[in-house]
């Protein structure tokens, strides 16, 4: 069986895909607050509205505690000379070789959230896609974008 990669990203990123849940959810309760607030004014149904209180329950633990600490556990990435590897899912395991002759340039990238607890994504560019190593100190981060240009870069010139 073939190792799987094993750098990891920052246990940061558990805090910033939590607060990126959050957010999700704030919206969904306010969804379902309105929805419960026109079932109260036409009368509708209680248990639709018990449902829903369950159903956002539910959303709230799954997007705001387990899902990040599950993506956390399976994102793994290594850089070698010749690829780059890259494992994140977390009920079906994606595997990813990028061949570094394939790589075209390499990007960071830091929203609002990312910038706050100083962690960056790597975003590597290939001619057909773009694949991304989320939230990495931002010094590793950027060690990591020059790292992986000038091995693009030497490989582009051998071949």
């Amino acid at each position: 069986m073939i190792l799987e990669p094993q750098k990891r990203i920052s246990v940061k990123a558990l805090t910033v895909w939590r607060i990126s849940g959050a957010i999700k959810i704030v919206i969904s309760w306010i969804l379902a607050c309105i929805a419960i607030y026109l079932l109260h004014i036409f009368k509708g149904p209680f248990w639709i509205s018990l449902l829903l209180i369950a159903i956002e329950l539910i959303s709230t633990y799954i997007f705001i505690f387990l899902l990040p600490s599950l993506r956390w556990k399976r994102w793994r990435y290594d850089v070698r000379e010749e690829e780059i590897e890259l494992q994140e899912g977390i009920f079906i395991v994606k595997r990813t070789l990028i061949p570094m002759v394939r790589v075209q340039h390499v990007d960071t990238v830091q929203g609002p959230i990312l910038r706050n607890y100083q962690l960056a994504s790597v975003v590597i560019n290939t001619a057909a896609t773009a694949h991304e190593i989320p939230a990495l100190e931002e010094s590793e981060a950027e060690e990591l974008r020059r790292f992986i240009s000038n091995l693009a870069r030497v490989a582009d010139e051998d071949v």
